[in-house]
This record gives structure tokens, C-alpha cells and sequence, in this order.
């Protein structure tokens, strides 16, 4: 699965570099895309992270040898909130979560998180080194030789990306295996409780973050349906998952663009946990002024949720 996605994008978008319509594309957006401190051509790995998965934009960026290391962040970041929309949005549907509320939350933390690194980091203008390999300004003619640069850059990709994704599955499918999500599931417990969660959310909590949306999604159903997950948690906790999920999948793969991954961790998580204890708060408030909690702060029975 992940060398059918790769090569082949890798390999067009190489190509693509060396026609006419690349160029043309680029200075169409170009204006869009300097608002939040990217080049035009940055636009192709946001556009096949969206449509495709994370996988399909790593490829697209890797086909980019001029970016920098502040572009790359900037782009690993909004794809860290935003990718496989298609597919992870109707993961959301089927729970229940509208949705509105996972198109705003996934686009807006894009958009909001280039902005601000875009504003507050003032370094990372040296060019970009794909896993020891800096991009450089070599010029490429002739049908044979674009050819092979695509296929070498995709094969390279490729094979980077397999020796951390492999070693990964097999780690996860062991955890799987041994029951240790529903361990973790115990262990979260307390968090579930601090992000304005009830405690039954934690299953789903634990899939999404272990395994992430779309390949958690079957434990994540089974969950909501055994656990009997309310509305207003499973919206809740879709909420912090669309910002951060599949925590260490989604983290390591940006490790051949040479990204630092620690910090792009480290925003998920926060802009994760302020989110939901956020919107957990605000949605407390509303229900308390509508009258759907009492005084002791149980819910009312009676409510419709």
C-alpha cells in the first residue's frame, strides 16, 4: 500500500517539475499560498495529502527539492492536521460528528497553524535535506534523464519511508494483538475526565491516537457502540483526535524530510488537549444556561442531546 502510493506520486510529480503546467499552476496559486508562507508549488503535497493520505503528500514533497526547512515544517504541520479528508471525514459521519464541525476544525487548524509558525519562527531558510540528500539547483534535459531522476527520487522515497512504516505495523499489530489498547484505554481514563470527557470515551480515545482515524476506525465504532459514547463526548473527542491522531505513525514518517518532529509533536498534542478542554468547557456552559445539567452537574434525563 505504501509503495502504490508513493512511487508512482513521487514519480509524476518529479516529471511534472520538467513541463509547462507545473509552472503554470504555480504562479495561479502563488499569490494564495505566500499569505501563509509557502511557495506556489507547495500547494501540490497539500492538495494529494487532502485527496489522497499522508502518504501521497510525503511523495509530493519529496518531489520538491527547492523547499526549506521552515516550508517543509509548515507543510508536515497542516498536513499533520489535515490529510485523507475524504476518508477519515466519513469515519466522523458514521459516529455521528457533523460535518461542519470536522471540516472547520481539521482546515481551520491548518490554515491558523501555518500563520502563526509563518509569523513567530524567523529561521529555517537553509534548503531542505530529504534524508542526507540536500536539493539543489541541478538542471535535468532530455526525456531519459527526467525519467530516471523521478524514478530514483520515488524508489529513494519509497524505501526511506518502508524502514520506518514497517518496523511500525508490525509494533502496533503486536499491541493489537496482547489487548494492550484496552490497558492504554485504563491508563487514559484520568485524561478522558480532564478534557470534559466521560470515562467511556477512553477506548476510543486510545484507537484513534495508537492507530489513528481511519485504520482505528472499526476499534473506534466497536467502542462507541459497546461503550454507549454520547453525542457531545464523541464530538468531543473527534475534536481532539482530527488534531491529534496516530501519534507516532503520523510523527515518525516526517523523519526522511529532515523536519524536526519533536516540536511537530509537541503542537498536536497542545493545540489537541486546549481544543477539546475548550470546546468541553464551552459546551458545559451552554447546556448549564439550557438547562440540560442540575446543580450537581449530572445530566438531566430528560434532555435531548
Amino acid at each position: 500500500m505504501l509503495g502504490k502510493v508513493i512511487f508512482p506520486i513521487t514519480l509524476f510529480v518529479t516529471i511534472l517539475q520538467y513541463t509547462p503546467l507545473l509552472p503554470w499552476l504555480i504562479d495561479l496559486i502563488s499569490p494564495a499560498m505566500g499569505l501563509i508562507g509557502l511557495p506556489g508549488d507547495a500547494a501540490i503535497p497539500l492538495v494529494l495529502g487532502n485527496f489522497l493520505n499522508l502518504y501521497a503528500g510525503i511523495g509530493g514533497i519529496l518531489a520538491l527539492d527547492s523547499l526549506t526547512v521552515k516550508e517543509v515544517f509548515i507543510i508536515a504541520t497542516m498536513l499533520s492536521f489535515c490529510h485523507n479528508l475524504f476518508i477519515e471525514t466519513s469515519v466522523a459521519l458514521k459516529v455521528g460528528v457533523k460535518l461542519w464541525v470536522v471540516l472547520v476544525t481539521r482546515i481551520g487548524l491548518a490554515i491558523l497553524s501555518a500563520v502563526v509558525i509563518n509569523l513567530v519562527w524567523r529561521g529555517g531558510g537553509e534548503v531542505i535535506q530529504y534524508g542526507g540528500a540536500v536539493g539543489g539547483e541541478e538542471t535535468i534535459t532530455g526525456l531519459w534523464p527526467i525519467l530516471w531522476s523521478g524514478l530514483t527520487a520515488a524508489t529513494s522515497g519509497t524505501l526511506k519511508l518502508a524502514f520506518i512504516i514497517i518496523p511500525l505495523m508490525l509494533i502496533i499489530q503486536i499491541m493489537k494483538d496482547l489487548n494492550w489498547l484496552n490497558l492504554f484505554s485504563k491508563w487514559m481514563k484520568p485524561v478522558t475526565r480532564m478534557l470534559g470527557m466521560k470515562e467511556n470515551t477512553s477506548m476510543t480515545l486510545v484507537a484513534g491516537l495508537v492507530i489513528g482515524l481511519a485504520y482505528g476506525a472499526g476499534v473506534m465504532l466497536e467502542a462507541v457502540r459497546e461503550d454507549g459514547v454520547s453525542k457531545k463526548d464523541m464530538t468531543i473527542a473527534f475534536i481532539f483526535l482530527v488534531a491529534c491522531h496516530a501519534v507516532v505513525e503520523d510523527t515518525v514518517i516526517f523523519i526522511p524530510l529532515g523536519v524536526p518532529v519533536i516540536p511537530l509533536l509537541i503542537i498536536r498534542l497542545v493545540t489537541a488537549i486546549l481544543l477539546a478542554m475548550i470546546i468541553s468547557r464551552i459546551w458545559a456552559r451552554l447546556d448549564e444556561k439550557k438547562g440540560k445539567v442540575n446543580p450537581s452537574g449530572e445530566e438531566n434525563h430528560n434532555a435531548i442531546i
